[in-house]
């Protein structure tokens, strides 16, 4: 076989939006921006701010582990501050708080001890790698073009939770009453919190 015979070449892949609203498991990792502010307790390099509006923000990748778009990669970002405001600060922590819920198989209505200590993290390492189930969506990138998002978590209350966290498409919805709080413990046979991690200690 020579360099110019293509016909053993790979595929090319498949560009194609990933449809709106799809819900899938995905991996997330925080391209570093080198920003720190220690009275936030934001250390590690992990922030992004901005130049031009001196936005902070976390620019965060998420990978798609498993069905048919298994391994397209989306990005966007969480907001920390904004000279404009709080909302940006707020939509970033509410997302966050999304995250660790479907991550750590806790509901959102959840307010025990257990469940409120599973909200909160160390520092922003504790999100590098984290996997839980988001839900697609489109926005416009700099050049005006439609482009696949992440700016939603699917929870532990969902009908469907358990059968994303199993990596498989939704068939069978849980039967009415079925407690959902530990829906990632009955997916996966695991427990939602092995060897005791840093935010249940």
């Amino acid at each position: 076989m020579t360099f110019f015979d293509f016909n053993s070449a790979a595929e090319q892949a498949n560009y194609d939006l990933i449809p709106k609203g799809t819900i899938a498991r995905v991996r997330m990792t925080i391209k570093p921006g080198g920003y720190d502010d220690a009275s936030q307790g934001w250390t590690g390099g992990f922030a992004t701010c901005s130049q031009t509006t001196g936005s902070v923000y976390l620019n965060c990748e998420f990978v798609v582990l498993d069905g048919p778009f298994a391994r397209r990669k989306m990005w966007s970002l969480i907001g920390l501050y904004s000279a404009k405001g709080a909302e940006w600060t707020n939509m970033g922590r509410t997302f966050i708080k999304a995250i660790l819920n479907s991550a750590r198989g806790i509901n959102p209505s959840d307010n025990s001890p257990a469940a409120q200590n599973a909200r909160r993290i160390s520092g922003f390492a504790d999100l590098e790698g984290i996997e839980f189930i988001g839900k697609v969506d489109w926005d416009k990138d700099q050049n005006g073009q439609d482009k696949c998002v992440i700016k939603s978590a699917i929870t532990a209350e969902h009908k469907d939770y358990a059968a994303y966290v199993n990596g498989s498409a939704p068939s069978v919805s849980p039967a009415p009453g079925t407690p959902t709080v530990n829906a990632y413990a009955q997916a996966t046979g695991r427990s939602p919190v092995p060897g005791r991690p840093s935010w249940a200690q």
